[in-house]
């Protein structure tokens, strides 16, 4: 994302797609496959971190930024790193990843929020998204559903 100064209303051109902006606005960039995408991976149990690490080293376009093991922490690495994306575990101890995320959304508005979680339950997906998050993929189900819902989001998509 960034931010033009444009006088008046104009017309901004964007991979084919037009958007008309007044004065200072935020242009939401469409992700392409030679940008390289911030990630912020937080879960409390470090063999968790690891495993996604693993799986997102392997894809060309994705830098992991840093690590964190609660939510407050993650609050703290999301303000120094500003991450294009935050993976983010819901049950953590200090601060709950529900908590976290909404404080993320605040400081780091441009960073988007991938829940991945064994948290199944239907109300908890409902709170995870009222927060902001773009995606939600449930930890058993990350082989096949974490690459593209983090393609997803960072593209803008809701996953």
């Amino acid at each position: 994302m960034r931010f033009e100064q444009v006088p008046r209303w104009r017309s901004l051109a964007l991979d084919a797609s037009e958007v008309w902006c007044y004065n200072c606005t935020l242009v939401e960039e469409p992700r392409t496959s030679c940008t390289t995408a911030s990630i912020l991976i937080v879960d409390d149990v470090s063999e968790g971190r690891v495993r996604v690490r693993e799986i997102l080293e392997m894809q060309p376009g994705f830098e992991i930024v840093g690590e964190a093991c609660d939510g407050f922490q993650a609050i703290q690495r999301a303000a120094e790193l500003h991450p294009d994306l935050v993976l983010l575990d819901i049950g953590m101890p200090v601060l709950s990843g529900l908590e976290a995320a909404a404080h993320i959304q605040q400081i780091s508005p441009q960073s988007k929020v991938v829940f991945l979680t064994q948290e199944s339950d239907a109300d908890v997906r409902i709170a995870a998204l009222a927060r902001g998050a773009k995606g939600y993929v449930l930890k058993a189900n990350a082989a096949t559903e974490l690459l593209p819902a983090i393609d997803g989001a960072l593209n803008g998509q809701l996953v």
